[in-house]
């Protein structure tokens, strides 16, 4: 497993998966980017990692399945798959904008994905983790603050 924040791209066109592992190649350094065209294969690699955190990028209609099946999916091992997750769609309509909003996807872009939206889209979701570990890394009371947090039972 990587040691940084990884990005998981789904997307059932395999071109369009390998399209977008290019332009996220081009900016990206934090951490490595997986791509997948079976939602299977994805959930599995999800699993095998156990709990975690990346940054997501998955085509709203994945086959018989959404992109929400998968968030629902994963959500076990990813509990902010939701808020770390980019929606991509052939067509932004009002069923797709109302399925983000109930999933809790903020970010959704239209193909065809222009490569700034998508770089600061994934910035962005990234951005709150780099800024969270160098809290944690230069406030030792904070860190000791959320050391301290203890899971409810």
């Amino acid at each position: 497993m990587s040691q940084g924040l990884d990005v998981i791209i789904l997307d059932d066109d395999p071109l369009i998966s390998e399209l977008l592992k290019q332009m996220v190649s081009g900016f990206y350094r934090w951490g490595e980017i997986h791509t997948f065209a079976d939602i299977m294969l994805a959930k599995r690699f999800c699993f095998d990692r156990g709990s975690s955190v990346a940054v997501f990028v998955l085509d709203v209609f994945l086959g018989e399945l959404t992109a929400f099946d998968f968030i629902d999916a994963v959500k076990v091992h990813y509990p902010m798959v939701s808020e770390d997750t980019i929606i991509v769609t052939g067509d932004a309509s009002e069923e797709v904008v109302d399925m983000c909003l109930a999933g809790d996807v903020s970010y959704l872009l239209e193909k065809p994905i222009k490569f700034y939206a998508l770089q600061f889209a994934i910035r962005a979701i990234a951005n709150k983790y780099l800024r969270f570990a160098r809290h944690l890394r230069h406030d030792p009371d904070f860190a000791h603050q959320v050391e301290q947090i203890k899971s409810p039972a």
